[in-house]
């Protein structure tokens, strides 16, 4: 079935194009990734295909039957009503009374859980029941009478992720699902979750994300939105990768080939007299498109990462029998660790179990309960950390660099200035004069890195440095960390970004309990769930063994096992005698078919009850 068309669409922003005369097709099934720079029109096109802005020109057309749940970076919610309003807005019968029938759960309501137990029953609701219980379970949303206004911004994003399932499972008609950096602020767990749920449901989809692992689960093919056009490539982010190289490769070969046809029309074009023949006009026209083609210039703007590391010295950092607590949450329980020199370590963990409280605590930022800290005399911090940039007023971008140094230092001994500076990160001179409010989420990221690498460090702290970033400059950054010679300690849920960079993880398992792993996430993702099903197998061999226990107590009883046996015997051989005596019958020709019907259903009566009483006869000859 087909979904959406796009033709010719164009958007541009003032005399800025994002993109220019795209043309698609979506159609029922399709599973597409959208790859894309920062601020070059990703969540542009996203909310243009929901209905939340206009194209410019061209034409696009969605089916009647196809409904467009678009799932946003930033989540819009009624902020005065509580998280199960919000989640539950969508107006759908079965859903209603799923709301009614959470909220008496959650106040425990047993008399008008008995009432909505019957109309649950009549609009057979309890599979969706099921289905919405799993979700909020999966995505550990549990307190859905607390107002929306307090929860923190992870919160509202799985909150947002949670309304979106569940709308999209009970929507009638065809849906395409349409999510924007779905697997932000989300736990291992719950992307390993979510990319299961959006595999075995029968959804459409268009997503962009950062996330690698997640978009070779989930999709087949990916859209990349470059120099405003739409590109296709279809298979993995791998053969992505070959695919565009080989289509740089083409095209420069293209362009080169265009240069050499350009100069020998370009020197007939010298040598033609003013008067012009039908034949050379035809030529003349031949040569303006090859200077067109010629002329063109492949843009391929990377990010450019190079900075000089301050010396590092000897001494790192050092943790002794470090103690950190709030209220009965344990973070730290007499955590020691010395780091050393080039050290890349993961730090892993569910949300709130302390992560971000750990790396304040290292930098000072935040004070221990008990213990020593020490920080090596030449260790530089550089603080990636989820909050942010930092401003107390909006600021133009050059301006907001300036205020850490006038220059830069490069690692061959040179220097650049703050606009040089920001030009290797992609900030065109234009852009530097922009305010930061005005700025993509991801160029927010961009920039915040920028003041960090500004600063020299030789000891990189990352907290989800990943999030908001586009692909192609988190290819940049891996490959820069990869030949970082300090030390870098990254808390991530990226399972590619940690695979690629980090040695050995920390896992903070909660109360105070930290382990060191020695291996990639990958690799502790599959230790973690053999753990998990030995413990399983454990569980379950301890059940067996009660159980069997159970039965051991019983045979010392032995008493009415006796009987039960003695009774057996005597019910057995009833029931053959009474077996043989049918099959005669049957074997009558004179019989009625009624009669012969009425023998039957007793003859296969009678089968069945000498089959479960041989088994347990046979049970107990063993006991006794």
């Amino acid at each position: 079935m087909h979904y959406v068309s796009a033709d010719n669409i164009s958007k541009s922003y003032g005399i800025q194009p994002l993109f220019s005369h795209l043309s698609f097709h979506i159609n029922e099934g399709d599973k597409i990734a959208l790859i894309a720079r920062n601020g070059t029109g990703k969540s542009t096109l996203l909310k243009i295909l929901a209905g939340k802005e206009t194209v410019d020109e061209g034409k696009l057309y969605i089916n009647k039957d196809v409904s467009i749940v678009l799932f946003e970076q930033q989540p819009h919610f009624n902020e005065t009503e509580n998280v199960l309003h919000n989640i539950f807005s969508y107006n759908h019968p079965i859903l209603n009374i799923i709301r009614e029938y959470e909220l008496a759960l959650d106040n425990n309501e047993h008399e008008k859980l008995l009432q909505l137990n019957i109309k649950m029953d009549e609009l057979s609701a309890w599979n969706f029941e099921v289905k919405v219980k799993q979700i909020l379970t999966k995505l550990n949303i549990h307190q859905l009478q607390q107002p929306v206004k307090n929860l923190s911004g992870g919160q509202r994003k799985r909150i947002a992720l949670a309304k979106t399932l569940i709308d999209i499972g009970f929507d009638n008609n065809h849906v395409l699902l349409i999510m924007d950096e779905p697997t932000n602020h989300l736990d291992v767990e719950m992307i390993e979750w979510l990319e299961n749920y959006l595999n075995q449901e029968n959804i459409t989809l268009l997503l962009v994300t950062h996330d690698r692992y997640f978009l070779d689960a989930v999709t087949e093919e990916i859209w990349e939105l470059e120099n405003e056009n739409l590109y296709n490539y279809h298979g993995s982010y791998e053969n992505y990768i070959e695919k565009k190289a080989a289509r740089l490769e083409s095209e420069q070969a293209s362009i080169d080939k265009a240069k050499n046809q350009y100069r020998k029309e370009l020197e007939w074009m010298r040598k033609q007299p003013k008067a012009r023949t039908t034949k050379s006009k035809s030529r003349q026209d031949v040569f303006y498109e090859v200077e067109a083609k010629a002329k063109q210039k492949i843009e391929d703007a990377q990010l450019q990462l190079q900075i000089k590391m301050s010396r590092l010295g000897g001494k790192i950092a050092e943790m002794k029998k470090v103690h950190k607590s709030y209220a009965n949450t344990v973070i730290l329980n007499g955590f020691d660790y010395t780091f050393s020199k080039g050290e890349r370590i993961g730090i892993v963990g569910k949300n709130g179990v302390g992560k971000s409280t750990f790396l304040n605590i290292l930098q000072h930022i935040e004070q221990a309960d008990s213990g020593k800290i020490n920080i090596g005399d030449t260790v530089i911090f550089g603080n990636f950390s989820q909050q942010g940039l930092t401003v107390k007023e909006n600021v133009r971008v050059i301006e907001y660099v300036k205020t850490f140094a006038e220059s830069f230092p490069l690692a061959n001994g040179g220097s650049l200035s703050a606009a040089q500076f920001l030009e290797l990160f992609l900030f065109t001179p234009e852009k530097q004069y922009t305010y930061l409010n005005n700025l993509s989420g991801g160029e927010k990221k961009r920039l915040q890195l920028l003041t960090i690498l500004f600063k020299n460090p030789n000891f990189l702290i990352l907290d989800e440095p990943t999030n908001d970033l586009d692909l192609p400059t988190l290819a940049v950054l891996e490959q820069f960390l990869e030949n970082f010679q300090g030390c870098i300690l990254i808390v991530s849920h990226d399972r590619y970004f940690m695979d690629k960079l980090v040695d050995h993880l920390f896992v903070f398992e909660g109360n105070g309990v930290i382990k060191d792993f020695p291996g990639t996430y990958t690799q502790y993702r599959i230790w973690q769930k053999e753990q998990e099903k030995n413990q399983e197998k454990t569980s379950a061999q301890a059940t067996t063994l009660k159980q069997d226990n159970s039965i051991t107590t019983k045979k010392k009883a032995g008493f009415k096992e006796k009987i039960e046996f003695e009774m057996l015997d005597k019910e057995i051989a009833e029931f053959e005698t009474e077996k043989e005596q049918l099959i005669a019958q049957m074997s009558s020709t004179d019989l009625p078919f009624e009669s012969m019907e009425i023998i039957s259903k007793r003859l296969q009566q009678i089968t069945h009850e000498l089959e479960i009483k041989e088994m347990r006869w046979l049970e107990l000859s063993e006991l006794l």
